[in-house]
């Protein structure tokens, strides 16, 4: 009789234990660990993401990063961490949690427009992927990436074309950079590059001269009959005398280019800069800010017509009146002028 009472506390026990390590395997790899309320979150993992970070990473996602390090552990998978953007569905157990971290990089969207510099593009990028803006500079800045591929310090924004791009969120600075080449190379094709050679301008040169019209006129409209009276002035070798272009070289010299400058004065267009195209001829040696594709294909499309002075409309705002001579510009400008004085608009 002793002996069978043992013999049932020994079986008692064991199907303690038994039931003890089976609901412990549950928990750990088949019991959901979610904690999130949406139908799914998404986890970044940096490329050089230790275990560790990534349990930082998932602390207010899962139930219990405890269960979650023993299931990893017990899965391998703390020697082999991916970096990348990875999608956790609500309900996920341990098992499928690390499956989901092993599986699918998901690309996201990079969208960037209208930068002035690469020290912004830089900074607008570091905001979107993992890569940080300084990284991010040093590379745009890369001279013998530049001189190898045909572009210099200047005009290196040139290669950057606004747009939305799928990447994914864990690429380096270098592979975003080699992307938006093969972008650059994809947007010239022959013929693009043919309306280039037609209008006596370079790749690089085109998207500067469009720079200047998207500062110009905000109207997409107008965008290539601004651009003809620049191609105009070009082929008379008349300077383009375009004021972004002095505003910009002013927010060149003091180096702020947060300021905003409303009018261009008398004094401003003595300023000594290659930007300033009421000193010098052609165009500026790289753009003053990123232009729309719209503004590319407006130059490269411009409107055939003699117009060779253009001046904002008083009587229809943020559109411009043409003038094929000085003089007809000249009643233009001071119809325009006694407009923006009544406002009494400074800088």
């Amino acid at each position: 009789m002793y002996r069978k009472k043992i013999i049932s506390v020994i079986l008692l026990m064991g199907m303690a234990v038994g039931g003890y390590f089976t609901y412990t395997f549950y928990r750990v790899f088949f019991k959901p660990n979610t904690a999130f309320t949406n139908s799914e979150s998404y986890v970044f993992i940096g490329n050089d993401f230790s275990f560790q970070d990534v349990v930082l990473e998932l602390e207010n996602l899962l139930i219990s990063t405890d269960d979650f390090q023993l299931a990893a552990r017990k899965k391998g998978y703390i020697e082999r961490v991916k970096g990348g953007k990875f999608v956790l569905k609500k309900g996920l157990n341990n098992h499928e949690i690390v499956n989901a971290l092993r599986g699918k990089n998901s690309p996201i969207k990079v969208v960037f427009n209208n930068q002035e510099r690469l020290e912004d593009l830089a900074g607008r990028l570091a905001q979107q992927i993992e890569a940080d803006s300084l990284s991010l500079l040093n590379t745009f800045r890369d001279s013998a990436f530049l001189e190898s591929n045909g572009f210099n310090q200047k005009n290196a924004l040139a290669m950057y074309l606004p747009n939305s791009y799928e990447v994914f969120w864990n690429t380096t600075a270098e592979k975003f950079r080699n992307r938006m080449l093969k972008e650059y190379k994809r947007f010239w094709n022959p013929k693009r590059l043919e309306q280039a050679k037609a209008i006596g301008l370079t790749p690089e040169e085109v998207i500067s001269l469009a720079a200047i019209v998207q500062k110009e006129t905000v109207r997409v409209e107008e965008r290539s009959k601004v651009a003809g009276v620049y191609l105009n002035r070009l082929r008379k070798r008349m300077r383009l005398e375009a004021d972004p272009t002095v505003i910009y070289a002013l927010k060149e010299k003091y180096q702020n280019f947060d300021t905003i400058i409303r009018r261009v004065l008398r004094k401003d267009l003595k300023i000594k800069s290659p930007y300033n195209t009421y000193k010098n001829k052609g165009v500026p040696p790289g753009p003053i800010t990123m232009p729309d594709i719209n503004a590319i294909d407006a130059v490269l499309q411009a409107d055939s017509h003699k117009y060779l002075y253009f001046v904002a409309n008083p009587k229809q705002p943020g559109y411009h009146t043409f003038a094929t001579n000085y003089r007809q510009h000249l009643r233009n400008s001071r119809a325009y002028h006694r407009w923006i004085n009544s406002q009494k608009l400074y800088r």
